[in-house]
C-alpha cells in the first residue's frame, strides 16, 4: 500500500474512473434499448388496432398482420433480454467501483474481484450490444417488408398502364 495517504486515495479514483466511463456508455445504450421498446410496444398497438378493424376481411391482409404483431414480440424480448444485460453491466460497474475502493482500504483482501467484476460487466455489455444490433436488423428488415407489401398492394389497386 502506498505511504502517503493523499496518493493512496488519489490511486482509488483513477481506478474507478474506468467503470465510471463504462457505466456512462451503459446507460447510454440501456436509454436507446428503452426507446426502442417504446416504439416497438407503440407499433404493435397500432397493428393490434389494425387487426381488429380487419375482421371478416382478405385472410391473407390478417395473416400478414399477425406476422407482423409476432415480429414485433420477437423484438420486444430481445430488447428486454438486451436491457436485462445492461443492468447486469451496470451492477459489474458498480461493484468494480465498490471493490477496488474496498481492496484499497483493506489490504488487497479482494485480490482479483474487481478484475472480474469489470469483465463481466464489459462481457454484458457485449452481449447486450449484439442483441441490440439484431433487433435494429429485425426493425430494418420489418420497414422494407412493409415497404414492400405497401409497394403491392398500390399496384393491386392501380395497375400500370
Amino acid at each position: 500500500m502506498l505511504s502517503n495517504p493523499a496518493l493512496t486515495h488519489y490511486a482509488i479514483l483513477t481506478a474507478m474512473l474506468a467503470p465510471a466511463f463504462f457505466l456512462t456508455a451503459t446507460a447510454s445504450l440501456l436509454g436507446s434499448a428503452n426507446a426502442r421498446l417504446a416504439r416497438v410496444i407503440d407499433r404493435t398497438r397500432s397493428l393490434l388496432r389494425d387487426l381488429a378493424e380487419d375482421e371478416g376481411n382478405d385472410p391473407e391482409d390478417r395473416r400478414v398482420l399477425e406476422a407482423r404483431i409476432a415480429l414485433q414480440r420477437r423484438r420486444s424480448r430481445i430488447i428486454l433480454r438486451g436491457s436485462q444485460l445492461l443492468y447486469v453491466a451496470i451492477s459489474c460497474f458498480v461493484g468494480t467501483s465498490l471493490t477496488v475502493a474496498a481492496d484499497s482500504l483493506l489490504d488487497h483482501r479482494f485480490e482479483q474481484a474487481p478484475t472480474l467484476l469489470a469483465c463481466l460487466g464489459v462481457l454484458a455489455m457485449f452481449a447486450a450490444s449484439l442483441l441490440l444490433a439484431r433487433e435494429a436488423s429485425m426493425a430494418v428488415h420489418a420497414v422494407n417488408e412493409e415497404m414492400d407489401d405497401a409497394h403491392r398492394r398500390a399496384n393491386r389497386r392501380s395497375p400500370l398502364i
